[in-house]
């Protein structure tokens, strides 16, 4: 399996990482533990969770994926450093329990290594910005807990090109650690929060790049094409979006490439963000044996550059 240099984090991963977000939710713990079982023995070596997932299913608090990959961690019989573990801090778990401020961050990463049955992360993420709390305040929490081993790399997710140069400035300023990796929302239908401006910077200035929502909630592996195909579906609320004239005609070229070459709508759609310049790998889900498959084969796909023009074209 190629591994890619994740930014200037010392770190290196597969051009794809497991989407730990559907842990505790859409697979539950025996399922989990195979599916993450098959993407290592794939080769595949990274996987991205937060404290928050997965709260939003019925009955869980919060915290549940983490336990998940810790459990599978320890009884895999796997070497800790065989895994890329990435989570995330900042997201709400409850009324005092959110944000990027130094008390959350240092309570908020003991309950993390606590549940990945862990010593140390090697990707912490500011999940969101936090707008009542300064970055040099953030970055000096994150200074300590490096200095203490308990994190090996730090970045941030769901920022904007100004707040990513900001930080960066406060860091250099200030002699911070900065965010050396960058997790956006990005795919063939989402491309505008990130390209140009903040994926240039991100280039320029040697950032990591891994995608979330890398098929657009699951509307780019083509299941989806009418409001009666979301109907029970657990991700029908967020796909509702991309059911408009755009989304189809990414779907119709999707469509035509896939006759080409007789690789899946998803498989096609990973393939293109794992060939972007600026991308160091999407993140994606599986949540069955088939669907793992998937992945594994997207990462083996080169597409045509034909291919990639008219997605280019179709997706701009």
């Amino acid at each position: 399996m190629e591994m890619r240099r994740l930014g200037r984090t010392g770190l290196s991963i597969a051009p794809l990482v497991f989407g730990g977000n559907v842990f505790g939710w859409t697979a539950d713990e025996k399922t989990s533990f195979s599916l993450l079982d098959a993407f290592f023995d794939a080769g595949f070596n990274a996987v991205d969770t937060a404290d928050v997932y997965s709260s939003w299913a019925p009955g869980n608090r919060g915290g549940e994926s983490e336990a998940i990959i810790g459990k599978w961690l320890k009884q895999s019989g796997r070497s800790r450093d065989s895994a890329v573990i990435v989570t995330k801090v900042g997201s709400e778990l409850g009324p005092d329990r959110k944000g990027l401020s130094r008390r959350w961050i240092m309570q908020a990463v003991e309950d993390s290594l606590r549940r990945l049955q862990t010593d140390y992360i090697d990707l912490y993420l500011s999940h969101w910005p936090d707008p009542d709390i300064p970055y040099d305040e953030t970055l000096a929490a994150y200074d300590t807990l490096l200095s203490q081993g308990k994190l090996r790399a730090i970045g941030a997710s769901n920022l904007d090109a100004q707040q990513m140069r900001d930080a960066l400035d406060v860091a250099a300023g200030k002699d911070l650690p900065r965010y050396d990796v960058l997790q956006p929302e990005y795919n063939l239908y989402d491309r505008a929060s990130y390209d140009v401006p903040l994926r240039n910077l991100c280039i320029a200035e040697e950032i990591g790049v891994i995608t979330y929502f890398s098929l657009a909630r699951g509307f780019l592996s083509g299941k989806y094409r009418s409001h009666k195909d979301l109907e029970g579906s657990a991700r029908g609320g967020g796909v509702k979006k991309y059911l408009d004239g755009r989304g189809m005609r990414i779907l119709g070229v999707l469509d035509e490439i896939a006759e080409e070459t007789g690789a899946k709508q998803a498989e096609i759609a990973l393939a293109w963000i794992i060939a972007r310049e600026g991308v160091t790998a999407p993140i994606a889900s599986a949540t069955n044996p088939d669907q793992l498959a998937s992945l594994v084969r997207s990462a083996e796909l080169a597409l045509p550059e034909e291919a990639i023009r008219r997605l280019n074209e179709v997706s701009e």
